[in-house]
């Protein structure tokens, strides 16, 4: 049975989600569907990526991604299909996919061009339906579009370090359901730079300077629940995707408050480690 994902900005309100199932159900049979999420911020292309590159390496190989974020045909805009890592992407060139392929590079892309046999204003319903369709039934790349060598890539995907190397500048790429904000900065980079050194996290007027392993664990369990110290107990972890993540412990965006609305926190805003420039600190 053929694995189809769908990724879009497309919310639940209108008929969109709906006509793009209907479509490939009508293109297809012996089909699974999955929504990755339709909720990504409209034509939010890192939010996007950051959600895919999370969640597509759970699905069995040859799976088949359709993203439907910013993808309105133009020409700085173009269709693109791509063998990545064992996976099928579907989506517009617009450096979606760019958190995965600095990664891994793709085994192969396309750009689509089956566009004049399609008359649509909608070209994930149509266009990427038809791709998809042609993929699950065994056809190749090289029949729906022209080989070509790159994606484009998302500028400053990648936290700025210092010449000094005693700072990391990076960015708000992603808030999750709880208000958590989530940092272009990775675990790896922040090891990397750290080398045991003592550090300060800042964001807007928020400090920190400690990194837990998991939300509990900024906790103090031994006390009695009276006097722990957790509603609006502000922590940095590094997420389950290996993120620097700005969070409040058991956060609810509708009720206490979360990162994100008590911290003044927006995606884009800048976050940054400062470092102490003596490596004697062992953390």
């Amino acid at each position: 049975m053929s694995i189809i994902t769908l990724t879009t900005d497309f919310g639940y309100k209108d008929h969109s989600v709906a006509a793009v199932k209907a479509a490939l159900f009508s293109e297809l049979k012996n089909l699974n569907i999955v929504d990755i999420s339709h909720e990504v911020s409209p034509f939010h292309i890192t939010e996007a990526a950051y959600i895919i590159k999370n969640a597509y390496h759970n699905f069995p190989k040859g799976s088949i991604h359709l993203v439907g974020v910013d993808a309105e045909l133009s020409p700085e805009n173009k269709h693109v299909a791509i063998l990545l890592d064992g996976h099928y992407f579907i989506c517009a060139n617009n450096g979606i996919l760019s958190l995965i392929a600095s990664e891994i590079k793709p085994s192969k892309i396309v750009e689509i061009n089956i566009h004049n046999s399609i008359e649509t204003n909608f070209p994930v319903l149509d266009v990427f339906v038809k791709v998809a369709a042609h993929i699950c039934r065994g056809g190749t790349l090289e029949v729906i579009g022209k080989s070509i060598s790159e994606i484009q890539q998302i500028k400053n995907l990648e936290p700025i370090v210092n010449d000094k190397q005693n700072q990391i500048i990076g960015h708000i790429i992603y808030i999750d359901n709880y208000g958590n904000v989530v940092t272009n900065i990775t675990k790896k980079k922040f090891t990397e730079i750290a080398k045991g050194r003592k550090f300060v996290i800042s964001a807007r007027n928020i400090q920190m300077s400690k990194v837990y392993e998991t939300y509990s664990e900024a906790i103090n369990f031994k006390l009695p629940k009276e006097k722990r110290e957790e509603e609006g107990k502000k922590l940095a972890l590094f997420n389950t995707a290996r993120y620097l993540e700005l969070a409040v412990y058991k956060s609810n965006p509708h009720t206490v408050g979360s990162a994100a609305s008590l911290f003044g926190l927006k995606l884009s805003d800048s976050v940054s480690i400062n470092f102490e420039n003596e490596t004697n600190y062992v953390g």
